[in-house]
């Protein structure tokens, strides 16, 4: 987690969180908190540091004016790039502590060549024109790839172990790079050279110099180099500031859910908590939701990706200056608020119209929609609702800063990333509501037995998650990659992450495809950040899969996906239809509900009477063995039947487009029809069924359970099942979240039809994921190692050869869940 002061840099900017703003600002003004800042680390002999710096400036200053001559009586035919490093960059690096500058011959990595142009020591150091854009990809004639001159650096240093940092400059602009293992977002430092001379910006000035100096790199080893050490310590100050985001986002949920509590004119609110309509715990996820929609917001504002890009200009300013969220946490900043409730009724009005069809074109913004942003179906208890403007202040404040050592700084929301999210989510399990409406009292509490636990849900750091995808996903990318169609063959992947949380494992993922799809169309292994922002979109629309017990981590998972995915103009993506809400351990399979009820669902469990169980395991077995030989494969295959009209839906509602909202809504509507036609709900009974037998409360005051004769009839005509016993199904499907993998994603789980054979005969079914994520089993204390790896072993023989088995992912979905059916 990264925050940041309000930047007072004119002419540079941080992507990416590689060096944060707040501690570029420490450095700028030499903060005890920052060694290595005084002469002797420079290199400097005889003279103070400030000095320096100053002598430079007036070096450069008179450097540039006679560079910009030079630009001016530059012919059309002329590139430019030997004016630009010969007469304007060359003296740079030198007043930077670099030397003379010399050209280097194409460094290689693996057969593949890189013609950065200088370097020093182990810095490359890339020098282009002045008419070439450092993100404008160019093919090189002699070895045929394509690259920007940014995207060159950037992926030498991923690829070479030598290398951590480099430079990449035409002149106008200049970047400072360092090696991103994390495959993901791009991360620079960016000086505008040219406003900062042309301004005179000697402020700026004295950050590039302290950042870019040749001491900044020296070092024997790169790693102990002055540039990584700041790194580490941005790194370990992010680490401290994102406890404290915890804190934040609980203070600010007790702070709403406590202000309409409060105020006077809420009591439609209050006596639905009264009567009991609206549960506290229904209560606790819309305000929930509530700050979900500010996170959303937070992130489009800062991340420049909310306007419509066919806005013009003074609806933009006039959204940022009267309504904008970022409007609202300088005031947070800077006032405690009234009592009275325009801020809210202001903030109210701008979801509506993010929630509505077509946006506000008045202030430039589009329509996001999706459930988040529909009130009526997320947020239905607090329409109408007032909060006082010192409430909702408090609460963005609580979201917005973070203080450490009596300074307070800005949450950075345009970095945000999933593991941000995903450990305010692990903190989030750990509390429940407490409320005393009488008092307007709200607090979340930490009770034992808590959801973190109960649900299994643990928080994955991205180093681990990182190792996981080196192993599990990066071949199958390699595989899809080398396909006659790379394009379509990395959209059809399928990957799942069955305990997915708030979506670590699931964004990891889409960004490493996401990148891939991105090289492919650009032709570049390091595409830039508009070519990866619509690859991303696209890759979490088709690829990405996802369940989970919890609700609210379902919910928090679509809205990270959303934050990653969000692209300016287009609503949020359609995500109901691929995470989902479940037990992804307690299901069924085709081939389990072809074979009917077995004698295992009898034998006892907690609560049961041993003698029941025992004489309806032994009716059970002889209506089985009267059953088989009579009923008649064709009538009960009537469900297979229906189960390829769920699969024929589900491929047309994927082929459906997502550019508008009104797409978006065709796709609601069409998949909710999905999930009441008689197809789906005839088929989910028939597991249901299946499962609830094994949990049927077998006693002599309970009602008998159903039994091998009774599931067959159901298989053939639903409509014989007694109403009672439907309620009692469904009952218990709600209380296990029985989860059926065919059901939920008929798509990828195809059921085969007569002619077909099933590519896994035991489960029943053809196709599958071609990568599933998961934790390592935290739960075990101490892994019994010898049988974690035989049962791979095992798993890894059973899915083929051309999936990937890594300790931590299995290549098959079907697999996965036939394994989970075992332990359930």
């Amino acid at each position: 987690m990264r925050t940041r002061q309000q930047s007072s840099f004119l002419t540079i900017t941080s992507e990416g969180a590689l060096l944060p703003i707040d501690i570029l600002q420490k450095i700028a003004r030499f903060d005890s908190e920052i060694d290595g800042l005084d002469g002797e680390s420079y290199n400097l002999v005889g003279a103070k540091l400030n000095e320096a710096i100053s002598t430079s400036w007036g070096r450069l200053l008179s450097v540039w004016q006679g560079f910009q001559g030079v630009r001016g009586k530059l012919r059309e035919d002329e590139s430019g790039q030997t004016q630009t490093r010969e007469r304007w960059l060359l003296a740079l690096f030198q007043e930077l502590g670099y030397g003379r500058l010399y050209t280097v011959k194409p460094l290689e990595i693996e057969g593949k060549s890189y013609s950065i142009s200088h370097g020093k020591q182990h810095l490359p150091i890339h020098l282009v024109s002045l008419r070439s854009d450092l993100d404008q990809l160019t093919r090189n004639a002699t070895s045929g790839y394509r690259f920007s001159p940014y995207s060159l650096v950037q992926e030498f240093l991923n690829r070479s172990p030598e290398h951590l940092w480099g430079l990449v400059s035409n002149g106008l602009r200049l970047r400072l790079l360092r090696k991103n293992a994390s495959l993901t977002r791009q991360a620079y430092v960016e000086f505008d050279l040219d406003a900062m001379f042309t301004g005179e910006s000697y402020a700026d000035f004295v950050l590039f110099w302290l950042l870019c100096h040749q001491s900044r790199v020296e070092s024997e080893h790169p790693a102990e180099c002055w540039l990584e050490r700041w790194s580490r310590l941005a790194q370990k100050q992010g680490v401290r500031v994102l406890n404290q985001l915890r804190n934040g986002v609980e203070e600010a949920i007790n702070l709403l859910g406590g202000g309409f509590l409060a105020h006077k004119d809420n009591s439609v609110l209050k006596e639905k908590l009264r009567s009991g309509n609206l549960k506290a715990q229904d209560y606790y996820n819309q305000v929930l939701r509530l700050v979900y929609r500010l996170l959303i917001l937070f992130v489009a504002e800062d991340r420049d990706i909310l306007f419509d890009p066919a806005s013009e200009l003074f609806t933009r300013q006039r959204y940022t200056q009267y309504y904008s969220m970022g409007r609202l946490r300088r005031m947070a900043g800077l006032r405690l608020g009234t009592r009275h409730s325009d801020l809210f009724r202001a903030l109210w009005l701008i979801m509506e119209q993010l929630g509505g069809e077509v946006g506000c074109q008045a202030l430039g913004l589009p329509a996001l929609n999706g459930f988040l942003f529909s009130s009526l179906r997320s947020l239905p208890d607090l329409i109408g609702c007032e909060l006082e403007n010192a409430v909702l202040l408090a609460a963005i404040r609580a979201l917005s800063f973070t203080e450490e050592k009596a300074i307070r700084r800005t949450v950075d929301y345009k970095n945000l990333g999933a593991e941000e999210l995903g450990s305010v989510y692990e903190s989030l399990l750990e509390l429940h509501p407490q409320l005393d409406i009488e008092s307007a009292n709200f607090k979340l509490i930490e009770v034992s037995g808590n959801a973190r636990k109960t649900s299994g849900s643990y928080y994955t750091p991205t180093s681990l998650i990182d190792c996981l995808l080196d192993s599990a996903l990066d071949p199958v990318l390699a595989e899809a990659s080398e396909k006659p169609d790379p394009e379509a063959a990395l959209l059809a992947l399928k990957v799942c992450d069955p305990a997915c949380g708030s979506g670590h494992f699931l964004i990891a993922a889409a960004h490493r495809i996401a990148k891939r799809l991105a090289a492919v169309r650009t032709g570049t292994e390091e595409p830039g950040l508009l070519e990866r922002r619509a690859a991303l979109r696209d890759v979490i629309g088709h690829c990405i899969y996802g369940v989970d017990i919890n609700p609210m981590a379902v919910e928090l998972c679509k809205v990270s996906l959303w934050v990653e995915a969000i692209e300016p103009g287009k609503p949020l993506s359609f995500l109901d239809a691929h995470i989902q809400c479940g037990n992804s351990l307690l299901g069924t399979t085709p081939s389990l509900l072809r074979a009917g009820i077995p004698g295992e669902a009898f034998n006892p469990i907690e609560g049961d009477d041993k003698k029941i169980c025992s004489d309806f395991k032994k009716k059970n077995k002889e209506l089985r063995a009267g059953q088989i030989s009579w009923i008649r494969e064709d009538q009960a295959d009537q469900m297979w039947k229906h189960q390829g009209t769920l699969m024929d839906s589900i491929i047309k509602l994927e082929s459906m487009s997502e550019n508008t909202v009104r797409d978006i809504h065709i796709k609601e509507k069409f998949f909710a029809n999905l999930l009441n036609s008689g197809a789906y709900q005839n088929a989910l009974l028939w597991a249901n069924t299946w499962c609830a037998t094994f949990v049927w409360k077998k006693t002599a005051e309970m009602r008998p359970p159903i039994t091998h004769e009774e599931f067959r009839d159901i298989g053939r005509n639903p409509f014989t099942l007694a109403s009672w016993r439907k309620t009692e199904i469904e009952r218990l499907a709600q209380q296990y979240q029985f989860f059926h993998w065919h059901l939920a994603f008929p798509d990828v789980f195809r059921v085969p039809l007569d002619d077909e054979a099933p590519v896994n005969k035991r489960a029943g079914w053809s196709g599958g994921f071609d990568v599933v994520l998961g934790n390592p089993p935290w739960e075990r204390i101490k892994i019994q190692e010898h049988e974690w790896v035989e049962r791979l072993h095992a798993l890894r023989h059973e899915v083929g050869p051309a999936q990937h088995v890594d300790g931590k992912a299995f290549g098959h979905g079907e697999e996965f869940a036939a394994r989970g059916n075992e332990r359930a």
